[in-house]
């Protein structure tokens, strides 16, 4: 409290001595805001008690306001562009401050307290909660929150995704934690909840519908950016926040997942019931609890639905992860049915595989069964290769390819010509064939064809000669061969003579 002699001091020097407040304050040792409220006090206003001095933008004032009450959301920095151009010499700091006094405020507005009937309704959203790391992956941790907008009673469950899929789970846990559905659930304009909208006309996304049919409740999308239309799902997500995950420490998402179930049991369970201090949340959500919609006898589907093709090496993508699938399936456009806990592969009805979920990024998940089934198909498609049929046909082929190497001949041109000869000439003459060149040192594919040719029998050429019966009577005499020796008389004698003439 400052007493009448000081405040009597300011007065007097500002009316009489005609003193800034600055100034009062340095002499009198006490500070500005105190000078300021004494002021204030006598009825004088704030703009008196500190002169304005002129300043470089005051010429463009008149400009600037225009300008901001027809464009009220223009940024400073496009405005101070704008007043640059008309030889504003001032910076752009100043500037930025003294457009954030002159810029229009929206109105403040007030808000109507609702209240809701029992069982009539509940609100739902997704919180945001940094990320989460799988083996050498990362997700964002999505928390999924719904409230009864009656007894506040919360639900609380974390997902690696904001996805159809992850929502339509976490309605079917809430709804089965509850023990039955409200009549109304409110949403924000999301893209799972709303494909289109144009003012009060909406397209819903099919699968919510199916949903809503299901459990027989309402999706009623709020005002677009009128998030206090579900306020109490907003303060819940802020509630979540600083009293469940912040300094939390867990394992995994299970683990999460479980903590977040107890804490909607105790401590959210049992704060005061803002309607009736007198109840908790969980005393009022037990009287809510009967007047809320019965749950049906089989819980709706839940698993996301993917149609895949399966490329050249047998497996399927599914949400940056690898899943192997029987090799004879290559080629073909199969089904994905995904949960949060298994992934399975189905060909129409038939299943195919299945897997654990993973939630990496890159990884294979294998079923041994699938990869010795390729291995077994892969042997026995081996065995039907040409140069296995070398190594089946003839077994000496082995030490030939040895030799050869180490005479350093050309081994695809050797296997080529292997393969030509044992198509034209079968297994055995080729094997006898290699066999007879690794005798000789011929270890070559010309040995190999001049020992196969060695086992090919004398051409016979049939003679067929024409159907005349004189030709048929006719008497063929053999001539003599010496013959033919008269047409050299002297070879014989000429060699004789050669071999004998060094001796001479």
């Amino acid at each position: 409290m400052l007493d009448a002699a000081l405040r009597a001091e300011i007065l007097r020097l500002y009316h009489a001595e005609h003193w800034r407040v600055g100034t009062i304050a340095r002499q009198l040792c006490v500070h500005h805001s105190t000078v300021e409220r004494v002021l204030s006090a006598a009825g004088v206003e704030r703009a008196a008690q500190r002169p304005r001095r002129r300043s470089l933008i005051d010429p463009y004032l008149a400009f600037i306001t225009e300008t901001l009450q027809r464009y009220p959301t223009l940024t400073a920095a496009r405005l101070y562009d704008m007043v640059k151009a008309r030889g504003y010499p001032g910076g752009p700091d100043n500037f930025r401050h003294r457009i954030a006094a002159l810029r229009p405020r929206r109105p403040a507005e007030a808000y109507l307290r609702l209240r809701t009937l029992p069982g009539e309704q509940a609100q739902a959203d997704w919180g945001h909660f940094g990320t989460v790391t799988f083996g050498h992956g990362e997700r964002p941790l999505m928390g999924f929150f719904m409230v009864l907008s009656y007894s506040r009673q919360p639900f609380l469950r974390f997902y690696p995704n904001a996805r159809l899929a992850s929502l339509v789970h976490a309605h079917v846990a809430a709804f089965t934690a509850w023990g039955g559905v409200a009549r109304t659930i409110l949403y924000d304009n999301m893209k799972s909840v709303v494909l289109e909208r144009r003012g009060d006309a909406m397209r819903f996304h099919p699968t919510l519908l199916a949903l809503a049919a299901h459990y027989h409740f309402e999706p009623r999308p709020v005002a677009v950016a009128r998030g206090n239309e579900k306020g109490r799902v907003e303060r819940l997500i802020r509630f979540a926040r600083d009293s469940f995950f912040a300094a939390r420490r867990f394992r995994d998402l299970d683990d999460l997942n479980a903590q977040a179930r107890e804490w909607c049991a105790t401590r959210a369970a049992e704060r005061r019931w803002p309607q009736d201090k007198r109840l908790s949340v969980a005393e009022a959500f037990e009287a809510e609890r009967a007047l809320l919609l019965a749950l049906p006898d089989n819980p709706f589907p839940s698993e996301e639905r993917v149609t895949v093709t399966v490329g050249k090496t047998p497996y399927v993508r599914y949400d940056g992860n690898d899943y192997s699938v029987p090799h004879d399936c290559v080629g073909r456009s199969l089904c994905v049915l995904a949960t949060l806990e298994c992934v399975r592969v189905l060909d129409g009805l038939r299943v195919l595989a299945t897997h654990r979920r993973s939630f990496e990024r890159g990884a294979q998940i294998e079923d041994p069964a699938h990869l010795e089934a390729l291995v077994a198909a892969k042997r026995g498609a081996r065995a039907h290769r040409a140069l296995d049929r070398l190594h089946a046909a003839a077994p000496s082929v082995e030490a030939l390819f040895s030799a050869a190497a180490a005479r350093g001949d050309h081994l695809a041109t050797l296997t080529r010509g292997l393969i030509a000869l044992l198509d034209t000439h079968g297994p055995a003459p080729l094997q006898r064939a290699i066999a007879a060149a690794l005798d000789h040192d011929a270890a070559h594919l010309g040995g190999v064809c001049h020992f196969i040719d060695q086992q090919r029998p004398e051409p016979t050429l049939p003679l067929a000669l024409p159907d005349d019966p004189r030709l048929r009577a006719q008497q063929v005499r053999p001539h003599d061969l010496a013959d033919y020796e008269q047409l050299h008389p002297n070879e014989a004698d000429s060699h004789d003579h050669d071999e004998g003439a060094p001796g001479g």
